[in-house]
C-alpha cells in the first residue's frame, strides 16, 4: 500500500510540490522529503549505470572533467552498447586515459554486463596486474555496490590479475608478449603497449614495434568473442607503433573500421 507521499509523487509533477506543501501535515511533509530523496538516489544510480561520466563522478568524487573526458566517455558508451567495435584513443601522457580505459571502463562494463569477459593488456605484466587490482578493489567497494547492487566478486577470486564476478564474468590481465591461451574477451583493452623507453630503443631498432604487432595479431586479437570489441589507448611514438600498423593493415586489406 502506498503512503500519502508516494501517492502525491505518482499524481503530480515535481514543480507542483511547493504549492501543496502547506496543505500537508508535518508528518506528511517529512515523508514526502524522504520519498524525494529516495527518488533522487534512484535517478543518480540509474544515470551512473547508463552514463560513463556519471559513474566516474560517483566513484571518484574529486574528478574534474575536461572536454577530452566527455569524448572518451561517449566512445566508451558506444563500445558498451555495441555500436562501436574498434576504438583507438591516442593522447599524450597525463591525460587520464589509463584511469579511464584500464580502471574505470572495465568496472563500469562489468557492472552493466557482469557475465562478460575482459582481457586487459599493458606494456608490462606488472602494470597490467596493477590495473587488475584497482578494478577488483573498486568492484568490491561499497560505492560500486550502491550503483550495481548484486554485482560483486566471486567468493574465491583473490588474484589481482585474474578474477571473476559472481555472475560468471571474467577479468584477465597480461603484459605485452604474454600468453592468453584459454581466455576469451568481450572487450580487449590494450593500454600503452609501448613504453617510452621501448620507443627510444625502437628509433634504432624498429623491429621492436613489429614484435608487438605480431603478438597482437596472433595472441589477444584471436581471443575475441563473437561481436567483441577492441579498445586501444596509447601515446603515439612512430608510424610503426601498434596504432600505425593496425590502421595500415585495415586500409590495405579493407578490413576493420576503427
Amino acid at each position: 500500500m502506498m503512503t500519502p507521499a508516494q501517492e502525491i509523487l505518482n499524481n503530480i509533477s515535481l514543480k507542483d510540490i511547493p504549492s501543496i506543501l502547506g496543505k500537508l501535515t508535518e508528518s506528511e511533509q517529512h515523508q514526502l522529503l524522504f520519498e524525494l530523496e529516495k527518488l533522487a538516489e534512484l535517478k543518480d544510480k540509474e544515470l551512473a549505470q547508463d552514463k560513463f561520466l556519471a559513474f566516474v563522478v560517483k566513484v571518484w568524487p574529486s574528478f574534474i572533467a575536461g572536454r577530452h573526458h566527455a569524448k572518451m566517455a561517449a566512445a566508451f558508451e558506444e563500445v558498451a552498447n555495441g555500436t562501436c567495435k574498434r576504438l583507438i584513443i591516442n593522447m599524450p601522457p597525463r591525460h587520464t586515459k589509463s584511469e579511464f580505459a584500464s580502471y574505470l571502463l572495465p568496472a563500469w562494463f562489468l557492472g552493466k554486463f557482469p557475465g562478460k569477459k575482459i582481457i586487459e593488456t599493458a606494456h608490462t605484466a606488472e602494470l597490467a596486474v596493477g590495473f587488475g587490482r584497482k578494478v577488483r578493489n573498486l568492484v568490491d567497494s561499497d560505492a560500486y555496490k550502491s550503483i550495481f547492487p548484486g554485482v560483486g566478486l566471486q567468493s574465491d577470486s583473490k588474484a589481482a590479475g585474474r578474477w571473476a564476478t559472481n555472475h560468471g564474468g571474467d577479468y584477465f590481465a597480461i603484459g605485452v608478449g604474454g600468453a592468453v591461451t584459454g581466455k576469451g574477451a568481450d572487450i580487449l583493452i590494450i593500454d600503452d603497449p609501448h613504453s617510452e623507453q621501448e620507443a627510444t630503443v625502437a628509433e634504432s631498432n624498429p623491429e621492436i614495434y613489429d614484435k608487438t604487432y605480431e603478438w597482437y595479431t596472433s595472441g589477444p586479437r584471436q581471443r575475441l568473442q563473437p561481436g567483441g570489441a577492441i579498445v586501444i589507448v596509447m601515446t603515439r611514438w612512430s608510424k610503426k607503433d601498434l596504432t600505425g600498423q593496425v590502421l595500415k593493415s585495415a586500409m590495405q586489406r579493407g578490413g576493420e573500421e576503427w
